[in-house]
């Protein structure tokens, strides 16, 4: 069932603010570059969990700021001419299957943490080191940049071909990261917790405060990441087992342990930029058809229905939520992979992966919440997703997530799912010449399929079409001859209020695609 919040003018401040937030607190926290414990210690994600218990049961300690201003006053162009010198890596020329490099702390990026290596079980810092970086032409002096710590990291390893280290993940503030999978390149971003996204008293920003990589062997496939989360509400303790491949692989365990009531949870949080595509082009004078880092929501309930939600970008903030009891998952996926779309050679949006949320554990009653957020320019990250249980997280107990996020181009989503969505067009409705200002026409491609093209030949595919508010008027179906798929269409004859519409192709009583839902504002 789809659970419609409704769009509040209000928040429309939220909206505007989202973007800016984020920048705000990356630029003006730092924390000081402290381990957590102590050199050569036992580490394990037992250990971090106690970490994670012991810094919730204390007051939170806002991180406070011990940067030398010359670092702290780096502008976005000389902060960009400090680069990372490969050969001096820690990880380099061991034979080892990964890399580890070291983003330097300056202009938006000011939040120091610890790195730490994890050597047969015990906790290792990694220490600042000049070695480690090319100043360009910025003027530094190495004498007091000693234990600043590092603004994040990122690992390469073989992606693309057996020899060249390709950039495979990169953590870089608050408790962001993305990855790659083979042929991408960077497009969305995930984050270890969302908290208050869109609510009025404004978002809350957990930061990655300390990192622990285990070492990987000659032999290894995978790299295991450990991060510590804090922030004014909460305290975690998060693993990632990263796999590389056609698909890159995390094996996440995230466990929380809240300091307060918390209003709103966001779990597996996904961030993505939507400014324009098929549905929205009438709104964005510019020379390329599309501009979007993903064009869909993709939902998988625990009833069996794969929900397709397209991304829009409207005047105002929505706010869309997909009620279910233990999902089997859910994405924003970027599925328009064909460079003629998008016309943009240097940006290559048909290359930038899609990210597909797992339920492992027991996940509960709650909701996938979308959050698309009006924008006007491409820099802007203006998509969120995520989870949202259903009972609010409260102090002095422990919440226990694990999900599997999978990176890339195609990913694998089994081999009995229904067709897909693949594109979306609207406009005015009318037949046979005649336009009809009152009416919607939409559109619907859906992929090709042997199976469903000759059902729909013997005439056993059917629309089953309807909405909440307004009519469907008119529906007819036919087989593309470009995409080689069928697509359907559909008038629609709205009235003066929001109304959740629903497209699905049947045979007999059973879904045979994806259920086709958008979101109609007046």
């Amino acid at each position: 069932m789809i659970k419609f919040l409704k769009n509040l003018l209000a928040l429309a401040v939220v909206a505007a603010v989202v973007w800016a937030g984020r920048m705000f607190y990356i630029k003006n926290q730092a924390t000081e570059n402290l381990p957590a414990i102590a050199e050569g210690e036992i580490f394990d994600f037992d250990v971090l969990s106690s970490m994670a218990q012991k810094l919730a049961s204390q007051p939170y300690a806002a991180p406070s700021s011990t940067l030398p201003d010359s670092v702290k006053k780096l502008d976005y162009d000389q902060h960009r001419d400090i680069r990372f010198v490969r050969n001096n890596g820690p990880w380099f020329g061991q034979r080892l299957p990964f890399e580890l490099q070291f983003f330097h702390l300056g202009s938006l990026f000011n939040v120091s943490v610890p790195i730490n290596e994890v050597i047969n079980g015990r906790s290792h810092p990694i220490k600042y080191s000049p070695q480690f970086f090319d100043y360009g032409r910025n003027k530094l002096d190495a004498s007091q940049l000693e234990n600043i710590g590092y603004a994040g990291f990122r690992l390469h390893s073989p992606l693309n071909t057996a020899r060249y280290f390709d950039e495979l993940v990169s953590f870089l503030g608050a408790s962001y990261f993305r990855a790659l999978g083979k042929g991408n390149k960077y497009g969305l971003s995930a984050r270890g917790l969302a908290i208050d996204t869109a609510v009025q008293t404004g978002e809350e920003f957990p930061v990655f405060k300390e990192f622990w990589l285990e070492k990987p062997t000659r032999k290894s496939q995978s790299v295991i990441v450990y991060a510590l989360l804090d922030s004014p509400s909460v305290a975690g303790a998060y693993s990632f087992a990263i796999t590389p491949g056609a698909e890159t692989v995390m094996e996440v365990q995230a466990k929380l342990f809240p300091r307060k009531e918390i209003n709103k949870l966001g779990i597996a949080p996904l961030t993505s930029m939507f400014l324009f595509g098929e549905n929205t082009k009438n709104r964005f004078d510019d020379h390329r058809p599309e501009v979007h880092d993903s064009d869909g929501l993709l939902v998988h309930n625990n009833n069996g229905e794969w929900l397709w939600r397209p991304l829009d970008n409207s005047k105002y903030l929505r706010i869309s939520a997909f009620e279910d009891n233990n999902p089997k998952g859910f994405g924003l996926m970027q599925r328009d992979t064909d460079p003629e779309h998008y016309q943009d050679f240097e940006a290559m949006y048909e290359q930038r992966p899609s990210a597909w949320v797992e339920p492992i554990s027991d996940w509960g009653k709650g909701w996938v919440e979308l959050v698309e957020i009006p924008s006007v320019q491409e820099i802007h990250d203006n998509i969120v997703a995520y989870w949202v249980p259903k009972k609010k997280a409260v102090a002095g107990k422990e919440y226990y997530f694990q999900y599997r996020l999978t990176w890339g181009s195609r990913i694998s989503l089994g081999k009995n799912k229904p067709v897909a969505v693949t594109a979306t067009r609207t406009g005015i409705g009318g037949v046979s010449g005649m336009l009809e200002t009152e009416k919607r026409k939409f559109a619907i491609d859906f992929a090709p399929s042997a199976a469903v093209t000759k059902a729909f030949n013997n005439n056993e595919i059917r629309i089953d079409a309807s909405a909440s508010e307004g009519k469907i008027v008119g529906s007819h179906l036919m087989l593309n001859p470009l995409t080689k798929g069928l697509t359907a269409y559909v008038d629609f004859k709205p009235n003066d209020k929001t109304s959740e519409l629903r497209i699905v192709l049947k045979k007999g009583g059973e879904n045979v695609s994806e259920v086709w839902s958008y979101q109609w504002l007046p």
